[in-house]
């Protein structure tokens, strides 16, 4: 089974399904495979982070308040199947205004790296997008395309595969591979 020092997960269309803008806690659910996959990891110590654009609070579609009942339920989940969470980082910038924090640049990812002391070139991103491929291989990681979400899509329209390190249907797939 692979080690890493800190797997950086996408939270929409990786962790669970993304309708666009989820703004209250009922329109959020993860994929059935969630959980599963994410505990499979935990087996070796693996701990995790979440780094997710959400620029629907900068477009006033989502509520900060909607939004941390989300990730406080989050957070519950991965606390209640004994799954190392370390934190959720998020960026709210649009994207015709971003700043270094918002994916694919290094912002998020620097937090964590000074918050718990991780290092970034042990690490793993997780994600179903371009930028989550992207921020990973800038920063030294090896990186997981999955196809959920926006994944298939990203798969057909991207042409630098030397970004992506490992493909797989789903999370739980993903981390089947990372574990024999």
């Amino acid at each position: 089974m692979k080690k890493f020092d800190c797997i950086f997960l996408d939270r929409d269309g990786t962790l669970n399904p993304d309708p666009g803008y989820i703004n209250n806690i009922l329109d959020y659910n993860f994929y059935d495979f969630t959980l599963p996959a994410l505990k499979m990891m935990c087996k070796n110590n693996n701990r995790f982070c979440i780094v997710t654009n959400q620029s629907g609070v900068a477009r006033g579609l989502i509520p900060i308040k909607n939004l941390n009942i989300i990730n406080d339920f989050i957070k519950k989940e991965f606390s209640a199947n004994n799954i190392s969470l370390l934190d959720i980082y998020m960026c709210f910038d649009h994207p015709n205004n971003a700043s270094i924090r918002r994916k694919p640049g290094s912002g998020m990812f620097l937090e964590a790296k000074k918050e718990y002391n991780i290092k970034l070139s042990k690490c793993l991103m997780v994600g179903d997008s371009i930028i989550d491929m992207e921020a990973g291989k800038n920063l030294g990681m090896e990186t997981m395309l999955v196809l959920t979400g926006k994944g298939k899509e990203t798969l057909k329209n991207f042409q630098d595969s030397k970004c992506i390190t490992y493909f797989a249907d789903n999370i739980y797939e993903g981390f089947r591979q990372l574990c024999r």
